[in-house]
C-alpha cells in the first residue's frame, strides 16, 4: 500500500458515492453501497498496509498512531476536496479501519427527502434541538442541512464543536466557526464553556457523550442560545429518558422541569432502501415540544409522547416513525415487508390498513 493507491481506492469510493470502506487485516477492502457491503478484487491487506493508512490519515492533522491505541477518530481529505469520518482501532492486535464518506456538499431538506418543517424548527429563537437515530443514519447529514438552513436565512454567529469535524461550511448569512475536539480543543464541555465567551447565537455540539456535556447544553439552552446535538436514541421518548437517566435519581425531577422548558424539538432518523435498491430514504419522527408534550415530559409520562405526536400532525406536522412508514407505503416507494423491519410497533399493518381507508 501506498498513497497513489490509498488515494485512488478513496476517490473511487468518493465518485461511486459508496457509503462506507472497511480495511482490515487478511482481507482486501469492503465498499458498503446501498446498504450492502462488498467485498473489493483488490488484494488482502497486511498489517504494514492498515498501519500505513492509519499513519496516513493521522498526518493529515499532524497527529501519531499512539503505540497504545484502542480506538481514536480522526478526519481525512483528499486533494480533490472528498472527506472522510474515519474510525481507527485496534482488532486482534493488528489495525483497522472504518471511513465513512462525506458527501461533497451539504444538501437542503428537499434534495435530502427531509420533511419541510425543518425548516420552522431551525427559526427557533433559542432551546435544545436534538437529532437522534442509530450510527450511521443520517444524523450529521441532517445536522449539516439544517445549519446549513440557518446559514443562508439567518445572520447569526454559529459555533460547531464535532470529534472530528464532518461538513466543512463557507459562512453566508451566518459566520460559523468549526473547532474539532483533539485539535482546536480538549473535550466538548470545555469547547461547550469556552463558546459562551464567543458571542454565539447557534451552539452545535457533535454528541452529547455524558454528563458533563449535557448539563452543559442544558444550560446554554437555558441562557438563551439555540442549541443543537446528537444522541444514539431511536424516538422521542426514549431520547428525553435517556437525557434525564444521566442525571442522579434525585436531580431527575429538575431535569424533567428543564428539559421541559427548553427542548425545542427531536428528529428521530432511519435509513431505509426504497424498492428499487438503488435510493436510501430516511424515515423520520418529528417530535415538537408542545404544552401537552411539555407536561408529559414533567410528570416523566414518556410512553405518551407518541400518542400526542401522532395527534398533532395536521396542527403542528409531527409525525411518528409509523405515520411516515405508512406514507413511504402508501406512496409505494418502499414495501410493507420493509417497513416491518423498521417499525417498534407490532400493529402497522393494521395503522396501514386503516389509514388507506
Amino acid at each position: 500500500m501506498d498513497m497513489n493507491l490509498l488515494n485512488q481506492i478513496l476517490g473511487i469510493a468518493f465518485e461511486k458515492r459508496v457509503s462506507d470502506l472497511h480495511f482490515e487485516v487478511d482481507n482486501p477492502p469492503f465498499f458498503r453501497a446501498h446498504g450492502q457491503l462488498i467485498r473489493s478484487k483488490l488484494p488482502s491487506l497486511t498489517p504494514q498496509d492498515t498501519e500505513f493508512i492509519a499513519k496516513t490519515v493521522l498526518a493529515q492533522s499532524n497527529r501519531q498512531l499512539p503505540e497504545d491505541l484502542r480506538e481514536l477518530d480522526a478526519a481525512y481529505a483528499l486533494p480533490n476536496g472528498g472527506r472522510f469520518r474515519v474510525s481507527i482501532f485496534r482488532q486482534r492486535c493488528s489495525v483497522g479501519i472504518v471511513m465513512r464518506v462525506i458527501p461533497p456538499y451539504i444538501a437542503a431538506f428537499n434534495e435530502l427527502n427531509l420533511p419541510p418543517v425543518l425548516g420552522e424548527i431551525c427559526q427557533a429563537p433559542n432551546g435544545l434541538i436534538l437529532v437522534t437515530g442509530p450510527t450511521g443514519n443520517g444524523k450529521s447529514t441532517t445536522l449539516a442541512s439544517m445549519l446549513q438552513f440557518i446559514n443562508q436565512n439567518d445572520s447569526f454567529n454559529i459555533i460547531t464543536i464535532e470529534d472530528p469535524i464532518e461538513f466543512l461550511f463557507a459562512s453566508d448569512k451566518s459566520c460559523i466557526i468549526q473547532r474539532e475536539v483533539g485539535i482546536d480543543t480538549g473535550s466538548f464541555s470545555a469547547a461547550l464553556k469556552a463558546s459562551l465567551r464567543m458571542d454565539p447565537d447557534v451552539i452545535m455540539v457533535g454528541e452529547m457523550r455524558d454528563l458533563e456535556t449535557i448539563d452543559s447544553c442544558i444550560k446554554a439552552a437555558e441562557t438563551g442560545h439555540l442549541v443543537f446535538s446528537t444522541l444514539h436514541t431511536q424516538s422521542a421518548s426514549s431520547t428525553i429518558n435517556r437525557l434525564v437517566g444521566h442525571f442522579p435519581p434525585d436531580a431527575q425531577e429538575v431535569i424533567r422541569q428543564r428539559l421541559a422548558d427548553i427542548l425545542v424539538a427531536t428528529i428521530s432518523l432511519r435509513l431505509i432502501n426504497d424498492k428499487t435498491g438503488e435510493r436510501v430514504l430516511p424515515v423520520v419522527e418529528i417530535m415538537r415540544t408542545t404544552t401537552t408534550i411539555q407536561a408529559c415530559i414533567r410528570e416523566g409520562r414518556f410512553d405518551e409522547i407518541e400518542k400526542h405526536i401522532e395527534n398533532g400532525r395536521t396542527q403542528y406536522q409531527m409525525q411518528s416513525l409509523d405515520q411516515h412508514l405508512v406514507q413511504l407505503c402508501q406512496q409505494e416507494l418502499i414495501t410493507f415487508e420493509q417497513a416491518k423491519r423498521i417499525t417498534r410497533s407490532m400493529d402497522l399493518e393494521r395503522k396501514l390498513t386503516f389509514t388507506g381507508e
